[in-house]
C-alpha cells in the first residue's frame, strides 16, 4: 500500500507499491516498475558523491487523477475505476488479512499490467538527479532531501507497508540492498540496514 512521504518541493507525496500481485510503483501521477526504481537506486549508489547526476527513467503519468482510480475503493472491491481499478478488477485483494504481503514474483504479471496502463497514461521519460552538495534527489518534478529519498528507498528495500512474502525480496531488491551496502555515496554510506 503507497504511504506519504515528504518532498521538499511538493510537500506530501503519495509513493509505494498499490497491489501485491504487480511489481510496479506509484509516486504521485508517476507509474514506474520497481526493477526500474531499483536499478536507479543501484546506479546512485556506484556516485561517490563528489559530482552530480543527472539520467531519464521509464516511466508512465496519468494526467487526470479519475483516471488513476481510487485505491481504497478497489482494494474493498466497491470501486474499479481508472487505472489501478482496472489492475484490482484483475488482481483483487486477498481475502485473508495474513495473505496481504508483496509478492515477490509480481514481475511475471508484468506483460498485463503494461497492457492496461497503457490506456491510461502517457509513457515518457522523466529525470533523475542526484544534486551531491546539497544531497538532494529529483524524481520527475519531485525533489526529496536525503532522509525523504533514504524513506522511499526503505519502503521498497521492506515490501511496502505489508513487507514482502516470507520476508523474500526479488532479486532486484537484493541487489539494491547489497548496492547501498557498499556505496561510498553520502546517501546511503554508513546506512547499513536501514
Amino acid at each position: 500500500m503507497p504511504l506519504a512521504f515528504q518532498s521538499l518541493n511538493q510537500g506530501i507525496v503519495t509513493f509505494g507499491f498499490f497491489n501485491i500481485d504487480v511489481d510496479m510503483l506509484l509516486l504521485n501521477r508517476y507509474f514506474m516498475f520497481a526493477d526500474a526504481f531499483c536499478g536507479l537506486v543501484a546506479m546512485l549508489t556506484r556516485q561517490n558523491g563528489t559530482e552530480d547526476l543527472r539520467t531519464g527513467f521509464d516511466a508512465f503519468v496519468i494526467e487526470k487523477p479519475e483516471k488513476i482510480g481510487d485505491l481504497m475503493g478497489a482494494i474493498h472491491g466497491v470501486r474499479h475505476e481508472g487505472f489501478i481499478g482496472d489492475v484490482y478488477r484483475r488482481f483483487p485483494f486477498p481475502q485473508r488479512p495474513d495473505e496481504f504481503k508483496q509478492r515477490p514474483e509480481g514481475e511475471k504479471n508484468r506483460e498485463i499490467v503494461q497492457n492496461l496502463i497503457e490506456g491510461y497514461a502517457v509513457r515518457t521519460e522523466l529525470p533523475l538527479i542526484f544534486v551531491c552538495e546539497e544531497l538532494h534527489v529529483v524524481v520527475g518534478e519531485y525533489r526529496f532531501d536525503r532522509s525523504g529519498f533514504v524513506a522511499l528507498v526503505k519502503y521498497v528495500w521492506d515490501g511496502g507497508m505489508p513487507g514482502w512474502k516470507d520476508d523474500q525480496p526479488p532479486p532486484y531488491v537484493e541487489a539494491m540492498i547489497d548496492a547501498i551496502r557498499q556505496s561510498r555515496n553520502p546517501l546511503f554510506v554508513q546506512w547499513g540496514n536501514p
